[in-house]
């Protein structure tokens, strides 16, 4: 194929340029008649809108021809911007031998959980996906029935249960990760093939919602089923078990023990128990940055206006979303992280007694409130020792300060922006309204959050305004608040992907410090699953390469 880059086409009437529109331009741009263009896809796509009254799509298509010697004569006469491209399929190193293997457990149903039994599966080992939670239907009505002001289930909610995390967010699949092997490009086809809309696979900024994602994580199981993995639910893990020195399975909650040589373990961020086990048996593991702060939420309305001017609302462009950092001045980092654009705040607890927030769109984004974290980075220096748990103790801690502040309701403390800037306490809310349910309660925020964090919120707020006009109106809601946007630990690991002190266990995806989002989860699980793979067939485990950029960040990398 050719790849065609930087073509640039005014914005359609409707919602996407159709495909003979995109034949024509292509044919102009390669000086071709359209009738020799076989087919086209394209690859990707992204809206320049520097020019107020002149924005344009910018396209890259991949354009295939009828044979080759027709693509050698047109890239011959094609100017800048024309390259031939060949296409870099993603394949797993082995297959599973004829004579099998033991059985790999995964432990976690969220993104790295399930890439990596989908790709063992794929491979012919037969994993077992065990998951505290439950399915992702299920779920999901513990989920709507706690944010009516039902009980707080603590084994399957926002951050337990099929889809982890994720499941209930913006399903947001941007990454800032790099990586050479396909595995970026592999989990989102398998997104497309499992239910997503296919115009991730070329958006900019690609995101499924939460209602399409939901249905693809149900699509990712009953295919590791189909391909014979297994599936448990219900099923949390309380012990590994291990004989001379190395992983010999794991023990769940009512003291089965499921025998296994190799043990994935994709527990996400909020798997604090069982953090807490794993130190307790000597485990090596470490503090990691992370980052606190609130949600806040301004009408999208504004949010469009401000960042597209008289682009807002067009069918083609969207709602829009913004990302913004700043250092405050006693260094500490402080930005915006997973903007919701047309969503809603949500209940996001999963421990009795502690209020915790989080952003969610649906694949529309038609909600009246835009929403993001707003959050100030954590580090080693701000905990109580040097304990590797001293992070959880310390999200604890504020969590449960908000669930005092809101009544303990599991309401939550809510603040505008004029006030907080203030430092005023107020007995109501201005014009934007919460969108968090079940309900908030009007408090001052600084009796929930570190004041140096909150000092840095409010320097941040002033900053983003100067880029954003209107982002510190009077007005706008700040929620609190948001301690999960990634884990406070990291459980060490080596070049084999291996804890290190425990051959056999291998850590993974975001809960385990080396990933900070759904792609980038997804891929840790599929590099993951390959050392698995490579362990199982006694074979040595080669550089993976470094997919996952850095060590994962204080709010993550996606």
């Amino acid at each position: 194929m050719l790849r065609l880059t930087d073509l640039r086409l005014s914005l359609p009437d409707g919602p996407a340029h159709t495909e003979a529109e995109l034949r024509a331009a292509a044919s102009e741009r390669l000086n071709v008649p359209v009738g020799d263009i076989a087919s086209l896809r394209v690859a990707r796509r992204s809206l320049d809108a520097r020019k107020k009254n002149a924005a344009v799509f910018l396209y890259s298509l991949d354009v295939y021809f009828a044979d080759a010697a027709d693509e050698t004569r047109v890239l011959a006469g094609a100017g800048a911007g024309v390259a031939r491209h060949e296409e870099r399929p993603y394949r797993f190193p082995v297959t599973a031998p004829a004579g099998g293997t033991s059985r790999p457990v995964v432990v976690g149903a969220g993104p790295c959980g399930l890439f990596a039994a989908l790709a063992l599966a794929q491979a012919g080992f037969a994993p077992l996906l065990l998951e505290r939670g439950q399915s992702i239907g299920e779920r999901a009505r513990a989920v709507d029935a706690f944010w009516s002001g039902g009980a707080l289930e603590p084994e399957s909610n926002v951050q337990f249960g099929e889809g982890g995390a994720g499941a209930f967010s913006d399903g947001k699949l941007t990454t800032q990760i790099k990586e050479r092997r396909g595995r970026c490009r592999k989990v989102l086809e398998e997104f497309v093939a499992h239910g997503a809309p296919e115009d991730i696979l070329w958006r900019n900024r690609p995101h499924v919602g939460t209602d399409r994602l939901r249905g693809v994580v149900a699509g990712i199981r009953q295919e590791i089923l189909r391909l014979g993995g297994a599936v448990r639910f219900g099923a949390r893990v309380e012990g590994v078990v291990d004989r001379q020195g190395r992983v010999a399975g794991v023990t769940l909650a009512g003291g089965e023990e499921i025998p296994a040589s190799c043990v994935v373990l994709a527990v996400g961020h909020s798997a604090r128990d069982t953090f807490a086990m794993l130190h307790a048996r000597g485990l090596r593991m470490e503090q990691k940055p992370f980052a606190i702060g609130c949600r806040i939420e301004h009408p999208q309305a504004f949010i469009d206006r401000a960042q597209l001017r008289d682009l807002a609302g067009h069918p083609a462009v969207g709602a829009a979303d913004y990302k913004m950092a700043h250092q405050a001045r006693d260094g500490r980092g402080v930005y915006t992280f997973c903007m919701c654009p047309g969503g809603r705040v949500i209940a996001a607890a999963s421990e009795a007694g502690g209020v915790v927030t989080n952003g969610m769109s649906l694949h529309a984004r038609a909600e009246a409130n835009a929403n993001s974290a707003l959050l100030v980075g954590v580090g080693p220096n701000d905990l109580d020792g040097g304990h590797p748990l001293a992070g959880v103790e310390f999200q604890r801690q504020w969590e449960r300060l908000a669930f005092e502040l809101g009544g303990r309701s599991y309401r939550a403390p809510a603040q505008t922006v004029g006030n907080f800037l203030a430092a005023r306490a107020a007995k109501r809310l201005g014009g934007v309204p919460a969108s968090y349910a079940p309900g908030v309660v009007p408090a001052d925020l600084r009796r929930c959050l570190p004041e140096y964090v909150c000092a840095a919120m409010a320097e941040g707020i002033a900053a983003f305004d100067r880029k954003l006009r209107g982002f510190a109106d009077a007005d706008a809601v700040l929620t609190g608040v948001e301690t999960r946007s990634s884990s406070p630990v990291r459980l060490l690991r080596g070049a084999d992907m291996q804890s290190a002190g425990l051959p056999g266990l291998f850590p993974a995806g975001e809960g385990a410090g080396y990933a900070g989002g759904i792609v980038s989860s997804a891929v840790d699980g599929l590099r993951v699953a390959e050392a698995v793979a490579l362990t199982l067939c006694g074979l040595p485990v080669e550089d993976l390469d470094a997919a996952v950029g850095g060590q994962g960040g204080q709010g993550g990398q996606d």
